[in-house]
C-alpha cells in the first residue's frame, strides 16, 4: 500500500472518484482509499440488475453500509434504510442511475447563502466537462466527457399513457431536457448509462486512468484524520495490516460521503464540542459537523394496469437476464425508472418546482420498504407514481454512537418534523390521482393498489402518510458550505479552523438540489478539483 502522497482523497464514492481523477490529471501524487471492494462485478455495472441488489439481503450486504435511521417520531417510530453505497463507486455503483442536475435556482440560492463560486453559471462549466450527452454538446450540455448520460429507453406504454395525462393534469408541457433551459415539464428520465453499462464516477473516471500517480487503495476503512499543529498531515486507516497511516503532504479530502465525512470529522475531534465530550473524543475544532441533514422523500402509489409490464415476477426477470446477455439491449441495459414530471403543489411560490414524479413500470414494496421487514410486491402489471417532495423544510442529524470508527453512526434525519413536508406530499398524493383518473388514462387503470380506496380523501391520506412516506435516498449537507458559523467548511470546501483539510461531497450542500443528488455530487467533485488545482 501507498503511505504518501501530496493528496489523499478518502471515499471512492460519486465525488471521490471524480477528485482522485482530476488531481492525478494535474500531476500531482493521489492516494484514494475506499472502505468497500471494487466494483468490476455485473451486479453493480449491468444498469437493470439494481432491482436484484435491492431485494436480496444478502447482496445487499456486501455493497451496502447497512445504516438506518434512528426510529423517526414523526413516521412511526419507524428506522427508515439509509443505503450508501460501501464499493468503488459508492452510492453511484448501486443507485438507479438517474441524472437529475437540479434547477438553475438551487446554485443560485447557494451562492445568495454565502457560497460565491457555485452559481449556476460556475458550475454549468463543470457540469459540462463531465458528461457526454447523446444529444451532444450544446449551451447546456457538455458532449465528450467521461459520464455518459442517455435517455431511458423501450418505455412502458403505461409510462407513456401517465407522461400525457400528468402534463394535461398539471398544466404543463413536455419536456424533451429537463437538465437543459428549463426543468418544469414531463419527459423521459436521463440516465448515466449508456451501451447497456452503469456510468458510475468509477466507470467514468478511474476504468482508463492508466497513472502510475494515482494509488487506488480498497478495503481500508479511515479511522481518524491525522492533524498536527492545526493541520492535517494524513489518514489512519483500518485495513488488513492493522492499522497504518496514509501521509499527505498538500492536503487530505473528505468525499466519504453525507455520512461519512460528518463520522470523520468528528472522529478527528471536529465537531461539536458537548457531543464529542460525551462520547470520549478530544475537541480539536468546535465546528457544526453533522447538523443540517435533509433528504428527498416521496410516497408510491401504485395503480394496476396491464400496459405495464409484469417486470415483478421471477420468469419475466430470469428471461430478461438471459436475453441481454445473448443480444442485449434489454430492459436490464437501463434503469427501471421510466418517466419524470416537474411539477408545483398548491404552496408552490419559489422559483423551481417543489414536486418531482418518478414513474416506475411495476409494483413497489407496500406499505412501505422498511427492512428487516418484507412488505409485499404485487406480481401483477402494474404502474409505480412516487410525487417526491423535492425542497424538505425538516433538518435532523448525524452523531456518533461511540469513539470507535466501525461503529454505525446515528442518523436522525427528522423526517416530517416539518408540517409542510407533509402538506407538500399530500398535494403530490392527490395530484395524482386526479391524473390517475384522467381521461386518457383512466381506461387502462384496473384499480389504486396502494395506498388504495380505504384511503379514499386527503383526511385519510394525512393520517396514513407517516406509515407510507419513505426516503429517495438523497441526504445531504452535513458538512455545510458556507460563510458564517453555520458553516463547517467556506466555499473553497477548506474545514474552518484547520489546515491542509477539505470536504468534496454531498455533504456541502447548504441546500438539497431539485432532483436526484448523484449528478450534483459528481459535479461536486469536478468543481472542487478545479478550485484546488486554481489556488496551486
Amino acid at each position: 500500500m501507498q503511505r504518501s502522497a501530496d493528496y489523499v482523497v478518502v471515499g471512492g464514492g460519486s465525488a471521490g472518484c471524480v477528485l482522485a481523477r482530476r488531481l492525478a490529471d494535474s500531476g500531482a501524487s493521489v492516494v484514494l482509499v475506499e472502505a468497500g471492494k471494487p466494483d468490476r462485478t455485473q451486479l453493480v455495472r449491468k444498469p437493470g440488475l439494481i432491482a436484484v441488489f435491492h431485494n436480496i439481503p444478502q447482496l445487499k450486504k456486501k455493497l451496502d453500509w447497512g445504516y438506518y435511521s434512528v426510529p423517526q417520531p414523526h413516521a412511526l417510530n419507524r428506522s427508515l434504510p439509509q443505503t450508501r453505497g460501501r464499493v468503488l463507486g459508492g452510492s453511484g455503483s448501486i443507485n438507479g442511475m438517474i441524472f437529475v442536475r437540479g434547477h438553475r435556482s438551487n446554485f443560485d440560492g447557494w451562492v445568495a447563502d454565502g457560497c460565491p463560486g457555485w452559481s449556476y453559471d460556475d458550475v454549468l462549466a463543470s457540469y459540462k466537462s463531465m458528461e457526454s450527452w447523446e444529444d451532444g454538446a450544446d449551451d447546456y450540455r457538455g458532449g465528450a466527457g467521461p459520464i455518459k448520460v442517455t435517455r431511458q429507453k423501450d418505455l412502458t406504454t403505461a409510462s407513456q399513457l401517465f407522461m400525457d395525462a400528468l402534463a394535461q393534469t398539471a398544466g404543463v408541457k413536455h419536456n424533451d431536457d429537463y437538465n437543459g433551459a428549463t426543468q418544469d415539464g414531463v419527459g423521459v428520465f436521463q440516465q448515466s448509462a449508456s451501451g447497456g453499462l452503469r456510468y458510475s464516477s468509477s466507470v467514468g473516471y478511474l476504468d482508463d486512468h492508466g497513472r502510475a500517480n494515482l494509488a487506488i487503495v480498497t478495503q481500508r476503512t479511515a479511522a481518524r484524520v491525522v492533524i498536527a499543529n492545526g493541520r492535517a498531515t494524513g489518514v489512519e486507516v483500518i485495513g488488513p495490516q492493522g492499522r497504518e497511516v496514509i501521509h499527505a503532504e498538500r492536503e487530505v479530502v473528505l468525499s466519504a460521503g453525507v455520512f461519512g465525512s460528518p463520522q470523520l470529522l468528528m472522529l478527528s475531534g471536529i465537531g461539536p464540542a458537548d457531543h464529542l465530550r460525551a462520547v470520549g473524543v478530544d475537541v480539536l475544532a468546535d465546528l457544526p459537523v453533522g447538523d443540517n441533514l435533509h433528504d428527498h422523500m416521496f410516497v408510491p402509489m401504485t395503480y394496476l394496469m396491464p400496459a405495464a409490464r409484469n417486470r415483478g415476477t421471477t420468469s419475466y426477470f430470469a428471461r430478461g437476464v438471459a436475453r441481454e446477455y445473448v443480444r442485449g439491449n434489454t430492459w436490464l441495459a437501463n434503469t427501471v425508472f421510466e418517466a419524470v414530471g416537474f411539477v408545483r403543489s398548491s404552496r408552490c411560490a419559489g422559483p423551481a418546482p417543489d414536486l418531482q414524479i418518478h414513474a416506475l413500470p411495476w409494483s413497489y414494496p407496500f406499505p412501505n420498504q422498511d427492512a428487516p421487514i418484507r412488505h409485499k410486491v404485487d406480481r401483477r402489471p402494474a404502474l409505480t407514481i412516487m410525487p417526491t417532495l423535492i425542497y424538505p423544510e425538516s433538518r435532523g442529524t448525524v452523531r456518533l454512537a461511540s469513539a470507535d470508527p466501525l461503529a454505525a453512526p446515528l442518523i436522525d434525519p427528522g423526517y416530517l418534523s416539518a408540517p409542510g413536508d407533509s402538506e407538500v406530499l399530500l398535494d403530490g398524493m392527490e395530484l395524482i390521482r386526479e391524473t390517475m383518473a384522467s381521461a386518457g388514462i383512466a381506461g387502462e387503470v384496473r384499480g389504486e393498489l396502494s395506498p388504495g380506496p380505504a384511503y379514499a380523501n386527503r383526511a385519510a391520506l394525512a393520517r396514513e402518510l407517516p406509515n407510507r412516506a419513505t426516503t429517495v435516498y438523497h441526504p445531504v449537507g452535513t458538512c455545510r458550505m458556507g460563510s458564517d458559523l453555520r458553516a463547517v467548511v467556506d466555499p473553497s470546501l477548506r474545514v474552518r479552523g484547520v489546515e491542509g483539510l477539505r470536504v468534496a461531497d454531498a455533504s456541502i450542500m447548504p441546500t438539497i438540489t431539485g432532483g436526484n443528488t448523484n449528478a450534483p455530487s459528481m459535479m461536486i467533485g469536478e468543481h472542487a478539483a478545479a478550485l484546488m488545482l486554481e489556488a496551486v
